[in-house]
């Protein structure tokens, strides 16, 4: 699936719920869902900056595309995150960095989101594009 794709699938996931307190448990339940991050990812060098709770991102290359794993401490922020991994990983640096990324405010999640973690959502999407940047510049 593109990344476009996967927006549109985000974005209709969450079109099904009106309320808020149902897209946030949508939200909780997708970080839920994701596979905990092994203990060794979880250093200083991990953990993104801009966010108030403790974010870890990991990235792998395989095969030429980027596979993005993380966890946070916060279940939001969890999901916000796994949200982020289901559209970008296992796409190629190019894919990720060309993304112009819709469906945060298509599905209304900034608004929705206290200003810290705004912020920490545009750390997350700052980190996963200068992950991008450097496998590009490895592949270069």
């Amino acid at each position: 699936m593109t990344i476009n794709e996967m927006q549109d699938e985000v974005i209709a996931e969450f079109s099904d719920f009106d309320d808020w307190m149902d897209r946030y448990q949508l939200l909780i339940d997708l970080g839920n869902e994701q596979q905990p991050l092994d203990e060794k990812y979880k250093t200083d060098q991990n953990l993104i900056e801009g966010c108030q709770s403790r974010v870890w991102l990991q990235a792998d290359e395989q095969d030429g595309k980027i596979i993005f794993q993380a966890e946070s401490d916060a279940l939001i922020v969890k999901g916000i995150i796994a949200l982020l991994i289901k559209v970008l990983s296992s796409h190629t640096p190019d894919e990720i960095l060309e993304a112009d990324l819709y469906f945060i405010p298509q599905i209304g999640l900034q608004e929705h989101l206290s200003p810290t973690r705004s912020n920490g959502l545009l750390a997350m999407v700052k980190q996963m594009r200068m992950y991008a940047l450097a496998f590009k510049a490895k592949e270069g």
